[in-house]
């Protein structure tokens, strides 16, 4: 039987055998380092094998390479390495020194794929989180961002969402180093989104892609990556990359790598969407949107905490329309939905962003008015929307307008004057409640007591059956 050289041996290894001196200069490589690392053996001899490692692995290699070189056995260090077309190798060694030929022996093992799916894995976990972790849509973006920019390069990155009954396409997050956030457009205003949404493919463009110059404007991508962000109920958006220069292209490998990202990536921004679907309806009121009586009550307690400890003055504005039952029996339901709406988005216009408008239920609403410094803060508050509602009401899809004395509903005041006083004042909640200048706080709320100003408004509805005047009778 012929025999078989030790070097011969070596090259029909499929790990890869290298022999390389005290300053790490290659003596020796066999034939599987060209397969791992892309270099043929003659490529590499009399150069160092530490110029390959990855830059952050460096420090690390140089440490094990000394301890070999002292006589430490190496059996399972793991470090990365720069293949000749520019991608990553996951090397796993085996070393040992030779101390009479004075070289560090050492074999490599690619362990690049097992890295990758364990890579994936751990993609799969974090995305997952996230949508479990995060308070919002906007958190789970920045996650997500993150978790991308841990597998391709991804300073340029967007979440474009897809609404299908309107066309319309926005973008809730996007970073760019050259361009802002996109208006909101349809989905015909770029055939790049359109292709990919409508067709649910993966789009890689590079410069000598046709497409990426047919859009013209300044600052176009060299390369732009965007991969569709599919459900069982169809499109939700897209993912996209974009690069400005060389050092950051995109190839078919990254196209693969985020088409399996999106498919968890579309699943939790469904299931979060979900979620605050369903927080919403817990805590809005479906009609008009706003706060209904649970939100309204934790926030009454979280104002009434930091009115104490700030030793500010917190008012309330209670509100209700008089009749309004007659406007639904004689108008219908839709008219009295629509007058609703139409109450609380005038109500809004009336106070600030800061301050709440709730809906307690039925014809009632609450403003609740937080760092006045005076009671003539609520008062001013309560004659701006007394003045608001002395304006006729738009009927939208049902006719003209409401309001007025001859034409239909008239807002005004039920009662003498706006009021404002303190919870101490028996007066309160008493006497006045038939004349709504004071109406007593009936939620239950333990520590009401600690408000130190309202104002109570009880604003009347007269159905156009009534002469105009004040009715008070429900």
């Amino acid at each position: 039987m012929q025999s078989i050289s030790s070097l011969n041996l070596a090259n029909l290894l499929l790990d890869a055998v290298c022999i390389v001196q005290t300053d790490s200069t290659i003596v020796f490589v066999s034939a599987a380092f060209e397969r791992i690392f892309g270099y043929k053996p003659e490529e590499v001899i009399g150069k160092r094998m530490l110029d390959m490692v990855h830059p952050d692995d460096l420090p690390a290699t140089q440490r094990q390479a000394q301890s070999v070189t002292q006589g430490e056995l190496q059996l399972q260090f793991e470090n990365r390495y720069v293949r000749k077309d520019g991608s990553i190798a996951h090397i796993r060694w085996t070393a040992r020194w030779l101390p009479d030929r004075q070289v560090r022996l050492a074999v490599a093992h690619d362990i690049t794929e097992r890295k990758a799916a364990e890579s994936m894995q751990a993609v799969i976990y974090a995305i997952s989180e996230a949508a479990h972790t995060t308070h919002n849509l906007q958190a789970l973006f920045q996650h997500i961002h993150q978790i991308v920019g841990g597998l391709l390069p991804a300073t340029n990155f967007a979440v474009a969402l897809y609404d299908a009954l309107s066309d319309r396409l926005s973008f809730p997050y996007h970073v760019n180093e050259h361009l802002p956030a996109p208006a909101t457009m349809t989905l015909a205003d770029d055939a790049r989104y359109a292709e990919v949404i409508r067709g649910g493919a993966t789009l890689l463009l590079t410069p000598d892609a046709p497409m990426a110059h047919a859009l013209g404007g300044e600052h176009q991508p060299l390369y732009w990556l965007g991969v569709p962000l599919q459900t069982q109920r169809g499109p939700l958006g897209a993912l996209v990359l974009q690069s400005y220069t060389e050092q950051g292209p995109y190839t078919d490998k990254d196209k693969e790598l985020l088409q399996f990202v999106s498919t968890q990536v579309a699943a939790a921004i469904e299931r979060k969407q979900m979620y605050e679907r369903l927080e919403h309806m817990a805590q809005y009121d479906q009609l008009t949107h706003l706060p209904n009586r649970q939100l309204f009550l934790d926030r009454l307690k979280t104002a009434l905490a930091r009115a104490r400890r700030e030793q500010t003055l917190l008012s309330l504005l209670f509100i209700d329309l008089d009749r309004f039952k007659e406007v639904n029996d004689t108008l219908g339901h839709a008219m009295g939905d629509l007058l609703l709406q139409r109450v609380a988005q005038r109500l809004l216009e009336c106070v600030r962003a800061s301050d709440t408008v709730a809906r307690l239920g039925g014809d009632e609403f609450v403003v609740l008015l937080e760092g006045g410094q005076a009671r003539e803060h609520a008062s001013a508050a309560a004659h701006k929307i007394l003045a608001a509602f002395g304006q006729d009401f738009d009927r939208g899809p049902f006719g003209k307008h409401l309001g007025g004395p001859h034409h239909g509903l008239a807002q005004r005041l039920s009662g003498h004057q706006v009021a404002g006083g303190s919870l101490a004042d028996p007066a309160f909640g008493q006497g006045n409640h038939r004349r709504g200048v004071g109406r007593p706080i009936d939620f239950g709320l333990a520590g009401a007591a600690g408000i130190q100003g309202f104002t109570g408004i009880d604003i009347g509805v007269e159905h156009p059956a009534h002469a105009p005047g004040l009715h008070r009778d429900r």
